[in-house]
């Protein structure tokens, strides 16, 4: 079992970025191994931009998923994810339809950084997605990179508050045991981050340069981004991912419980202008003790892999 403390402590994940410096945008792929993985979902931010979620909900036909993107751009970021479908089923990858192939099912979820760092707009498209994933391997740099790349927090007070922010990882494993659980954020978020003392290491800063304490800002009756017509730019994403043989039901707990873990880091966590989406996913290759033993190591790692994502940032 290796000691990597990243999202590719679980055997057979690999994360792939593509970074486009002209506009301060870009995607981030995470592939599973050739047969796919089980996958759920918990949507919690109330802006969420996504693509190809119905097939997380343990209703549905398909069983397991392929590849998760996520990307820059907004909505517009959507298109590259054609990219890496197009990668997938080159190598046969997808759900099979018989003599028409494969069809690579990839759940998608995006940031908004259009203009956060000033840069002429533009997002990821098809050719990007692409790239993403011929760029994937089991190791991959955390902060201002991929779909972490205009990636910022601390904007309840206004843009001009804001701090960079990006990708981070970490991973946990259970003692005496083969059980681990990796994980990797995106952290773009309204509020700011808080490290485990619960001081705010990244936000939005007063004229002083002090944290203005987002929460305490918002509490006082601050105006939202000190621009009522400016109510976007937000989002954390995040992907919890196992070696324990979890099914869909309890990879949806899986992602709720992830989503507790970012709320003791981010403040205010899912609020009406975040679109943060979590991802639980699970190769299903060894026994866990108990859904709740991949729960509480989730709950271990969460919060380290957001505060990487300001500090790698």
């Amino acid at each position: 079992m290796t000691n990597r403390t990243s999202l590719t402590i679980v055997p057979g994940l690999t994360v792939g970025h593509h970074t486009i410096p002209d506009h301060a945008t870009g995607c981030t792929v995470v592939l599973g191994p050739p047969e796919g993985f089980r996958a759920a979902v918990a949507l919690r931010g109330r802006a969420t931009g996504t693509r190809e979620i119905d097939p997380l909900s343990p209703r549905h036909l398909v069983e397991r998923i392929d590849a998760i993107l996520f990307t820059g751009g907004s909505a517009y970021g959507l298109g590259a994810a054609d990219g890496v479908m197009r990668w997938l089923r080159e190598r046969g990858r997808g759900l099979s339809v018989g003599p028409l192939g494969t069809i690579p099912i990839v759940p998608t979820a995006v940031i908004f950084d259009l203009g956060n760092a000033g840069k002429p707009l533009g997002w990821p498209g098809p050719d990007d997605g692409y790239r993403a994933c011929e760029a994937a391997g089991e190791e991959f740099a955390e902060g201002a990179i991929g779909a972490g790349t205009g990636a910022t927090v601390g904007k309840a007070a206004g843009l001009d508050k804001m701090m960079p922010a990006g990708v981070g990882t970490w991973a946990a494993r259970a003692e005496g045991s083969n059980v681990v659980v990796g994980v990797l954020t995106v952290v773009n978020a309204v509020g700011d981050v808080r490290d485990a003392r619960g001081e705010i290491i990244a936000g939005a800063r007063g004229p002083d340069g002090r944290f203005l304490d987002s929460v305490r800002f918002l509490a006082n009756g601050g105006a939202p981004f000190g621009d009522p017509e400016r109510l976007t730019r937000n989002t954390t994403l995040a992907v919890i991912a196992t070696n324990a043989a979890l099914d869909r039901v309890q990879l949806e707990a899986l992602a709720e419980a992830g989503s507790d873990a970012l709320a003791r880091r981010i403040t205010p966590y899912g609020t009406l202008y975040d679109g943060d989406v979590i991802f639980a996913v699970s190769t299903a290759t060894v026994p866990a003790a108990s859904a709740l033993q991949v729960e509480a190591l989730a709950a271990l790692a969460v919060p380290t892999a957001v505060e990487r994502a300001v500090r790698r940032a």
